[in-house]
């Protein structure tokens, strides 16, 4: 089989690639800019440049572009460490969740400002005591006595990414608590400009503050943000983790760290050696399970393996980083291109942890890759 990409593919990755680099160089920090740079001006950039909604149909203002060239420019940006935030989780999640479940109504309001790269979107889902348990979420809507049709939120969200920038949060809520646990759930669209929405930034071990926690007190949501089908959120949710779970962003976001860290490697030594053999491979390797979720190649419900092999990855390379450069009591001066590569391995070896547990953490994924991938029998 012929594996290489066509000179157009290559063409647009070295484009992507280019841009990505030239957007990182003004942050602060490379490594997870797709989760934590967040940058209006370099959303507005992705927007005309049309990598915003790529592959949606051109009906809806979509590219109409092929997955496989969705997959060039995100991996180039993401690998560049560029500050895909405050447009991305929209263009992964909530743009193709509304194309499949939304109405016509809702595609026509929302969608347009997403392909813009003028909307952020956060996405409340984890709440405290639930963890990556979806069927315990205890949020709950309540329809409005008054007959009006609205409804009215009250809970909390906990680990939500970008909350504090978001315009609108993809809520999941139980609707009926009556139902068994993975059933009476429901989604919702709901402006984080509401009264009765409280966010409160949590500040991490390497001073970030995207996650964050949602406080909802009697908020009211208009009946006609309800996406899909009432209290069939758990089937909707499982559709949209696929979006989440098997994206290059779970392998490629401290592509940049490793490729930098390579030069100052003891290759004389030829247990590192090998060691940057198997990262290598085990880069290409996750490489091909993401391309098989884009192309539409893989099993259901293989995302959860997809997830587990690269996020593991992930925590291989930042382990493999801290060896090359040590660890040092003193102050380093990030002005220095030797200080900014030590800060940087510093910050990504505390955040390493986080890469298998956000996105569903790697002891459910592999539950579910034994229960629906494997077809396992239960204890």
């Amino acid at each position: 089989m012929d594996f290489d990409l066509s000179p157009e593919l290559r063409t647009l990755a070295a484009e992507a690639s280019e841009v990505g680099r030239r957007a990182a160089a003004t942050r602060p920090h490379r490594e997870d800019g797709w989760l934590i740079g967040h940058d209006p001006t370099f959303a507005l950039e992705l927007a005309d440049r049309g990598w915003l909604g790529m592959t949606w149909p051109t009906a809806v203002g979509g590219g109409g572009r092929s997955a496989l060239e969705r997959f060039m420019v995100f991996e180039a940006l993401i690998a560049e460490g560029a500050p895909l935030a405050t447009a991305y989780f929209a263009d992964r999640q909530i743009g193709p969740t509304l194309l499949q479940y939304g109405t016509q109504e809702q595609r026509d309001r929302w969608l347009p400002a997403i392909l813009a790269g003028t909307s952020m979107w956060c996405i409340g889902m984890s709440e405290p005591d639930a963890g990556s348990d979806v069927a315990s979420l205890r949020t709950r809507a309540e329809l409005d006595p008054d007959g009006s049709g609205n409804w009215r939120v009250s809970g909390s969200k906990i680990w939500t990414s970008g909350a504090a920038h978001a315009d609108w949060c993809y809520l999941i809520a139980r609707t009926d608590p009556d139902a068994p646990a993975h059933a009476g759930l429901s989604e919702f669209v709901v402006d984080m400009r509401s009264p009765g929405i409280e966010v409160r930034p949590i500040v991490d071990q390497t001073t970030n503050r995207h996650f964050c926690e949602i406080y909802f007190e009697d908020v009211v949501v208009p009946g006609d943000h309800l996406v899909g089908t009432l209290n069939d959120s758990f089937r909707q949710v499982m559709r949209q983790m696929e979006h989440e779970r098997g994206g290059i962003d779970r392998l490629a976001s401290n592509r940049r760290l490793h490729v930098e860290c390579l030069p100052l490697a003891d290759t004389s030594d030829p247990r590192v050696r090998q060691e940057i053999a198997a990262l290598e491979t085990t880069y290409r390797l996750g490489r091909l399970l993401v391309l098989r979720e884009v192309l539409g190649q893989a099993p259901n419900a293989f995302s959860a393996a997809t997830k587990t092999f690269c996020t593991e990855h992930e925590q291989r390379v930042s382990a493999f980083c801290g060896r090359v450069l040590g660890v040092s009591a003193q102050a380093w001066d990030p002005s220095t291109p030797e200080g900014e590569l030590q800060e940087r391995v510093s910050r990504n070896l505390v955040y390493a942890p986080a890469y298998t547990i956000m996105g569903g953490t790697t002891q459910i994924l592999r539950t579910i890759i034994g229960d629906r991938v494997l077809g396992l029998p239960r204890a």
